[in-house]
């Protein structure tokens, strides 16, 4: 077959999975999360690049685990990531009554009162988006957060349109700058702010996590002086009924004159808010790709 029909026939395999994303939440969730655990083991035991950057970190963050229970950890990663895919199926496509049932808010709800600039520290939990979903939902205020475009532009269709289908909720193209991010959070809308990523290391400063030396963007901090707002974290958690979707006190002293400091002490927060379900986060991801200067990395 010629080249230039391949990625024709690509996006058609695309839209065929995501399809079946999409019928599979019309399931029980106890079927739903059955598949996604199936799908997950396999995942474990045929993508052995990804097996190793799980592994690598959970071994450089939890030194004191046993090879056995990293193993164990490093399984449940994969099928909690697999699960919390299937899951947009009827997150974003069910009816509205489902998602209530399914996804609880709690916590600290009340901060998200009124109009006051607040901005919502969202650490990469597997089940993030449904805290999306909870905010979007469940609450009367309009949020905002920044988002980068997907390479495969089915996918990245999707995802936009199951993000938005409450209505109360606006995507940034990271590629519009900061200036409208801003004028959105002094406004009174909440910013849903994603900075625990290896991102690009010219923007991010150098401190621990879990003791380990990580690229980290400041951007927590800034943003938040900037728009002379708080700082409030949501954490979201799988859980046999659906998803719990915890929002936090505000955080007191936060920000501070120092980037550094204020970005040390984030990641202490989300250390905290790990250790709850430490399979729950986003450990796929090369945390430690970005090193100093000398310092190989890991992987």
């Amino acid at each position: 077959m010629p080249a230039t029909n391949r990625p024709g026939r690509s996006c058609s395999v695309t839209r065929c999975l995501l399809w079946l994303v999409r019928c599979s939440g019309r399931l029980p969730l106890r079927w739903v999360r059955a598949l996604g655990a199936g799908f997950g083991l396999m995942l474990y035991a045929c993508v052995p690049s990804r097996r190793h950057v799980v592994r690598t970190n959970l071994q450089l963050c939890f030194p004191h685990w046993s090879p056995e229970e990293v193993a164990r950890q490093t399984r449940q990663t994969f099928i909690y990531f697999a699960q919390a895919w299937l899951d947009r199926g009827w997150m974003w496509f069910s009816p509205p009554d489902v998602t209530l049932e399914r996804i609880r808010l709690v916590g600290a709800v009340h901060e998200l009162d009124g109009d006051a600039p607040t901005l919502i520290f969202t650490p990469h939990f597997v089940g993030m988006d449904a805290g999306w979903v909870a905010l979007t939902q469940q609450l009367p205020r309009k949020f905002t957060t920044i988002y980068a475009a997907q390479a495969n532009k089915v996918v990245d269709d999707w995802i936009l349109k199951g993000r938005q289908r409450f209505g109360t909720g606006r995507p940034f193209d990271r590629l519009e700058g900061l200036k409208p991010v801003l004028a959105a959070l002094r406004a009174g809308e909440p910013l849903c702010l994603l900075t625990d990523m290896n991102y690009e290391p010219l923007d991010s400063v150098f401190v621990p996590f879990y003791g380990v030396t990580a690229a980290t963007v400041p951007s927590l901090s800034r943003v938040a002086r900037l728009g002379r707002a708080k700082v409030i974290a949501m954490i979201t958690r799988i859980t046999p009924e659906g998803y719990e979707v915890e929002i936090t006190p505000a955080w007191p002293d936060f920000p501070t004159q120092d980037l550094v400091a204020d970005t040390v002490q984030m990641n202490q927060r989300l250390e905290a808010y790990i250790d709850v379900s430490p399979a729950q986060y986003y450990w796929v991801h090369k945390r430690f790709k970005d090193q100093p200067e000398g310092v190989a990395p890991p992987y």
